[in-house]
């Protein structure tokens, strides 16, 4: 499909766009086994999605891949139905819904149509349906809220431009990292410079769960700081 690049053309708010710059299949493997937490310390504990609900019900499905954004009017599916139809295996959908919860953005059907076409998530800013179907886990799906009210199908919406996702800004190709504890998006042009932050903290976690494990920790960790604070210990 010829799609034009620019925004001449596009009626008023009507837009798809191309992604720059994608992870390589590699640094998705890379990341898949890396805790968001991890991530998000490594990243200064100032980022990441806020407010969100994983729909699907498993503390062990996780979710890595490329994002694939959508921007909609709040209550309006149509252009998220382009986002799936433009979907790469793997790729996670990031819709900005405005955290409007009346109505809602994705449900059962589209669930079916993302699992035929391995779609590796859904982060919603917004609400879904259909929460017995999203249960059943297979594709992660975390959304601020849910209602069994249904989606209009107007526009105007978005594809593929940078959005802001429950506290989270998200620009088309980062990689969108889920797991039990929530969801973080890195930029492609930081992957390589985090992963080894990312395998060292975890080894100096594995070296404090050991020493907290043997009863061994050494109360010196924590004395150090309190006395920087002023505190007589």
């Amino acid at each position: 499909m010829n799609i034009p690049q620019d925004r001449a053309g596009w009626p008023a708010g009507f837009f798809v766009g191309q992604r720059a710059s994608l992870p390589t299949a590699a640094q998705v493997e890379a990341f898949r086994e890396v805790p968001v937490a991890h991530a998000g310390d490594c990243l200064g504990r100032s980022i990441g999605a806020m407010g969100l609900t994983a729909y699907h019900h498993s503390v062990s499905l996780t979710m890595c891949g490329p994002a694939l954004t959508v921007r909609v009017r709040p209550g309006d599916n149509m252009m998220i139905h382009k986002a799936i139809e433009l979907a790469q295996p793997g790729d996670v959908i990031v819709i900005d819904g405005g955290g409007d919860l009346t109505q809602a953005l994705i449900g059962g059907l589209m669930r079916t149509s993302a699992l035929a076409k391995k779609i590796g998530g859904f982060v919603v800013d917004g609400a879904i349906r259909d929460l017995a179907e999203w249960a059943e886990g297979v594709i992660p799906v975390y959304a601020r809220g849910h209602t069994f009210r249904g989606p209009s199908k107007e526009g105007p919406g978005e594809v593929n431009v940078p959005v802001a996702c429950a506290g989270l800004v998200v620009n088309p190709g980062d990689l969108v990292m889920g797991d039990a504890d929530g969801v973080i998006a890195v930029p492609v042009d930081r992957l390589d410079a985090l992963l080894p932050l990312v395998r060292a903290h975890a080894d100096k976690e594995a070296a404090i769960r050991a020493s907290n494990a043997a009863g061994s920790a050494d109360p010196e960790r924590f004395n150090a700081l309190l006395r920087k604070k002023g505190c007589p210990v």
